[in-house]
C-alpha cells in the first residue's frame, strides 16, 4: 500500500482538497486497494475544525466526494507512517522540514514538483479563489499518479 499525507498550514483547504482530488482519481483508476491518503496541517490553528466551505463547494461543484475530515497537526508518528508527505508551498516545506527532522527519509515534496513546476499552491483562505487552488492541484495530482506510475508502483 502507498501511504500519502498532504500538508498545508491549517489542514482545511489545500490539503484535505488534494486528499479528496487524489482519493476521487485513485477510486476512478480502480486503485482505491494500493493507496492510504490522509491530509495535515503544520498549524494548530484550525485543529479539529472541518475543511473550509470553499473546498466544499468546489468539490461538490466537481462532483468530487468530501471525506469526514478534521484538521489535525503532523507528528513524527505521521512521518514514520507515511511514504509520501506533500507540501503545498514554501513556507509548508520549511515548516516541514524543521518539524520532521529535517527529512531524514527523503519522504518530503512539493506537490507541483510532481507536475515539472517549482510553483506553490496559492493558499484560498487568503485569495478566496478555490477555482485556482483546485486547477493547481488537480495538475500536481494527475503529476504525482504519473510518477509512481513511471516508478512502477502500479500499472
Amino acid at each position: 500500500m502507498i501511504s500519502i499525507l498532504f500538508v498545508c498550514h491549517g489542514n482545511i483547504c489545500r490539503s484535505p482538497m488534494s486528499q479528496f482530488v487524489l482519493q476521487d482519481m485513485v477510486n476512478k483508476a480502480g486503485l482505491s486497494d494500493l493507496f492510504f491518503i490522509d491530509s495535515r496541517a503544520t498549524s494548530t490553528e484550525e485543529i479539529g475544525n472541518p475543511p473550509h466551505r470553499g473546498t466544499v463547494r468546489k468539490m461538490r461543484e466537481t462532483g468530487i466526494p468530501v471525506l469526514p475530515h478534521r484538521a489535525a497537526q503532523i507528528t513524527w508518528a505521521d512521518y514514520q507512517r507515511f511514504d509520501y508527505i506533500i507540501g503545498m508551498d514554501t513556507w509548508n516545506m520549511r515548516n516541514l522540514n524543521r518539524m520532521l527532522k529535517n527529512d531524514p527519509d527523503g519522504k518530503l515534496y512539493k506537490l507541483l514538483t510532481f507536475a515539472g513546476s517549482g510553483r506553490d499552491i496559492a493558499d484560498p483562505w487568503y485569495t478566496g479563489n478555490f477555482d485556482v487552488t483546485y486547477d493547481d492541484i488537480v495538475e500536481g495530482c494527475e503529476g504525482f499518479l504519473k510518477y509512481l506510475k513511471e516508478k512502477g508502483a502500479f500499472s
